[in-house]
């Protein structure tokens, strides 16, 4: 047995769904990746969450009408992104009671919209699919239309990246300096928009949000310059990605017949990944706060 063979179950590089599941999750985990970096530097990883939830009601009305679901998840995620955007509340208890209040919503859609799909029988398990994913259930079809929604998503950041970043440092420096504050939050809301699409698609709309945040905050605590940050949030999402596929893969040896959810080893991975990253940042302050007592070193009579 070669070195793969050791890693990879048989059959696991020449799978169909499973080439879907790595190039649609791929570009979830990239998208959501970049994106979370902005969202947790402006302080907004509970609209996240909220549009994450949100974009369910879309998704279960898409499998009720039989539609395509990524149509579903984006048209309702976009407009609540940008119904909380346009709606300007600069207080945060008045943003996170709105994100609140939406967030109810689009769940008691999600809680209707399922509930009609079970009884008409138009969809057999959207419940599952919409709320916790099946990557290995993708169809092929909707590679093109996600890896375009991933590049959109990735263009819009790269266009206002400059802006974007000074606006999650400050907000009163970006108006002062002329920065069109609230279109550079449309913008961002609406590149949400898109990453919570693409990752409902892959773990699902309630766990979408490990996707989102759970890299992010590991590439901003391991990374001091936004740069470095996007780019260790972009290898620990791929990574947390690629590696739940392969273990859920190989968990149909585990248990015979019923292989565990790609969800769960994802957020898994992610939650690990987190845990590791809160870890060394601590150790490294530590070690500059020693330093900073012992400037000249430790070892000296």
């Amino acid at each position: 047995m070669g070195v793969l063979g050791l890693i990879f179950a048989p059959g696991f590089l020449s799978n169909g769904p499973v080439h879907t599941a790595l190039l649609v999750g791929g570009g979830a985990a990239v998208v959501g990746a970049v994106v979370g970096v902005f969202t947790v530097m402006r302080g907004q990883s509970f609209a996240g969450h909220a549009l994450a939830d949100v974009s369910s009601a879309g998704g279960s009305a898409s499998f009720l009408l039989g539609l395509n679901p990524l149509v579903g998840f984006l048209g309702m995620a976009a407009l609540a992104a940008g119904v909380m955007e346009w709606a300007d509340v600069r207080d945060a208890r008045e943003r996170d009671l709105l994100t609140g209040v939406m967030l109810g919503a689009g769940l008691g859609l999600t809680a209707l919209f399922l509930y009609f799909a079970s009884v008409t029988g138009s969809a057999s398990g959207a419940a599952i699919t919409v709320l916790f994913g099946s990557m290995f259930t993708i169809p092929a079809s909707i590679v093109p239309a996600a890896l375009a929604l991933a590049g959109v998503a990735l263009a819009v950041i790269a266009a206002i990246y400059r802006p974007l970043l000074l606006s999650a440092v400050s907000e009163d420096l970006a108006q002062a300096q002329g920065t069109r504050v609230r279109l550079i939050g449309l913008a961002h809301g609406w590149a949400l928009a898109l990453a919570v699409s693409l990752s409902a698609m892959t773990v699902g709309a309630i766990l979408s949000t490990a996707l989102l945040i759970g890299p992010a905050a590991a590439g901003l605590r391991l990374a001091d310059r936004p740069g470095r940050s996007l780019a260790l949030a972009v290898l620990i999402g791929l990574l947390a990605t690629w590696g739940g596929i392969l273990l859920a893969y190989d968990s149909y040896d585990w248990t015979p017949g019923h292989g565990w959810p790609v969800s769960f080893f994802i957020v898994v991975l992610v939650f690990i990944a987190y845990l590791l990253a809160a870890l060394l940042a601590r150790v490294r302050a530590r070690g500059v706060s020693l330093r900073a007592v012992h400037p000249s070193g430790c070892g000296q009579d």
